[in-house]
C-alpha cells in the first residue's frame, strides 16, 4: 500500500460511507474530515504516556508514595517484566482457525505484555537492562514476524497487539541503545504488516455496518492511530480520529455509547451480549481518548463527555448496581431485549485512567469508575488476570501509569 496516498484514500473512505452517525449528519465527509486534519508535530513519547507521566511515576516511586507504589510493586513482580524473559517470535501468528495452522497469537500477546512492562521498568527506574530487554523482544518479532493469519479474528489479532506493540515502541524510541535501523524495522513492521489488516477492516463495505460489535472497531481504530503516531504519519493518525467522530461501525461514538438515558448514563453497544465484552470495550475507547489527548485532541470531551457517560453505566452495572435498559437492534436481526448478566461484575485494569481522567484531570463526577477503580486497585497488567488472550487485551498498570495527584 502507498503510504503516501492515504490522505486521498481517508478522503474517499469518507465520503463513501453509507451509515454515518447522528453527529453532525448534514456536514459533508471531506467536511468532517478537514475537522481532524491536524498537522502539527507530534509529541513524542506521546501515546498512553507522555515524559512527564514518567517524570511523575519515577518521583512518586521513589518517593515511595501511595498509591503508586502498589502500582510499581504490581508490575516490578510479573513474570512479563522479568530479565529472564525470553522473547518466542513466529514468522507468522495465526488467531482464528483457517482449518490448516494451529493458533499460536499467544506468542505475540505475551512477548507484547513483556516489551511493555520492561519499558515501563526502564523509564521508571532507569536500569538500562531493562530497556536492552524491551528492545530484544521488538528487534526479535521485527526480524522474523511476516503475516498474520487465521480466520476473521485475525482482525482482532492486527488491532490488539498492533496498538500495545506501538505502545512499547513509542515508550523506547528515545533510548540510544535502540539502533536507527532496527526502529526503521519496527517501524515497517507495523505499517506493512498490521496496519494493512488494520484499514481493510475499517473500510470494509456492508450493508449491515452494525454486523461487528465496538470492540472490534475500537481495538482497529487503536492500532492505526498508534501506528500513525509511532511512524510519525498524520494520515493514518486522522484516518483513526475521523472513524471515532463520523465511522459508520460501532466504533464510533455515536454508535458505542448509542443511547443516553435521562439522568446522563450512556448505554453502551455491547450491553445486551456481555460484560465482559461490554467492560472491553471501555478500555479500548479509553486507550484510544488518552493517545488522542496526548496529541492535543480531547475526545474524551466529544458530544458532551459522551464517553463518560458510558463508561459510568457499564461500571454502575458491574458493580452490582441497575442500570436502565433499551432493547438493541440491529440490521442483522440481533434482538437484544434484556441487558446481559453474563460475566457480570467483570474485572479489567481499565478504570484508574477514566477515573483519573475525568475526576482529577477535568473535576468532573465519575462516581462508578471511581469505585471500581478502587475496588481493584493496584491494577495490574497482562498474567494478572488470567492467561488467556482475555487477561492481555489491556497493557494495564493504570495505578502507577494513570494515578494524578489529587485535585486541588
Amino acid at each position: 500500500m502507498n503510504i503516501k496516498n492515504l490522505h486521498t484514500l481517508a478522503c474517499v473512505l469518507l465520503i463513501s460511507f453509507t451509515s454515518a452517525c447522528k453527529k453532525d449528519g448534514n456536514m459533508s465527509s471531506t467536511e468532517k474530515l478537514a475537522l481532524n486534519d491536524h498537522d502539527t508535530a507530534f509529541v513524542h513519547p506521546g501515546l498512553l504516556h507522555k515524559q512527564t507521566d514518567f517524570d511523575r511515576m519515577k518521583a512518586k516511586v521513589n518517593a515511595g508514595a501511595q498509591p503508586w507504589l502498589s502500582g510499581w510493586n504490581k508490575l516490578t513482580v510479573n513474570a512479563h517484566a522479568s530479565l529472564n524473559w525470553q522473547p518466542t517470535p513466529s514468522e507468522v501468528v495465526y488467531r482464528g482457525s483457517d482449518g490448516v495452522h494451529a493458533e499460536n497469537y499467544g506468542q505475540l500477546y505475551n512477548d507484547v505484555a513483556a516489551a511493555y512492562a520492561t519499558a515501563l521498568r526502564w523509564k521508571v527506574s532507569g536500569d538500562k537492562a531493562y530497556a536492552d530487554k524491551s528492545i530484544a523482544i521488538m528487534n526479535a518479532w521485527s526480524a522474523k514476524l511476516t503475516a498474520l493469519g487465521g480466520n476473521n479474528d485475525v482482525n482482532l489479532a492486527a488491532g490488539l497487539y498492533g496498538y500495545q506493540f506501538a505502545n512499547a515502541a513509542e515508550i523506547m524510541r528515545s533510548y540510544q541503545g535502540w539502533q536507527a535501523a532496527d526502529f526503521k524495522r519496527f517501524q515497517q513492521m507495523m505499517l506493512n504488516i498490521f496496519y494493512p489488516l488494520n484499514h481493510s477492516f475499517l473500510s470494509r463495505r456492508e450493508k449491515c455496518m452494525s454486523h461487528f460489535y465496538a470492540n472490534w472497531d475500537l481495538c482497529v481504530m487503536n492500532s492505526i492511530l498508534a501506528i500513525g503516531v509511532l511512524c510519525d504519519n498524520r494520515d493514518l493518525y486522522n484516518e483513526a480520529v475521523a472513524y471515532f467522530k463520523h465511522g459508520a461501525g460501532n466504533g464510533c461514538i455515536m454508535n458505542a455509547v448509542w443511547y443516553i438515558h435521562p439522568g446522563g448514563l450512556g448505554q453502551w453497544q455491547e450491553s445486551g451480549r456481555d460484560q465482559g465484552h461490554n467492560t472491553l470495550g471501555i478500555g479500548l475507547m479509553g486507550a484510544f481518548c488518552e493517545m488522542a489527548w496526548n496529541q492535543g485532541n480531547d475526545l474524551y470531551g466529544y458530544d458532551d463527555n459522551r464517553f463518560l457517560k458510558g463508561a459510568e453505566y457499564v461500571a454502575k452495572y458491574n458493580l452490582g448496581d441497575s442500570v436502565p435498559y433499551v432493547a438493541y437492534t440491529n440490521c442483522l436481526g440481533v434482538n437484544q431485549t434484556i441487558i446481559s448478566e453474563a460475566s457480570r461484575g467483570s474485572v479489567r485494569p481499565i478504570w484508574e485512567l477514566v477515573y483519573n481522567h475525568y475526576v482529577k484531570r477535568k473535576g468532573l463526577a465519575a462516581p462508578y469508575s471511581k469505585l471500581f477503580a478502587e475496588k481493584i486497585r493496584p491494577e495490574g497488567g497482562g498474567g494478572n488476570y488470567g492467561g488467556t488472550s482475555g487477561g492481555f487485551d489491556q497493557l494495564g498498570y493504570g495505578t502507577l501509569t494513570c494515578t494524578l495527584d489529587p485535585v486541588q
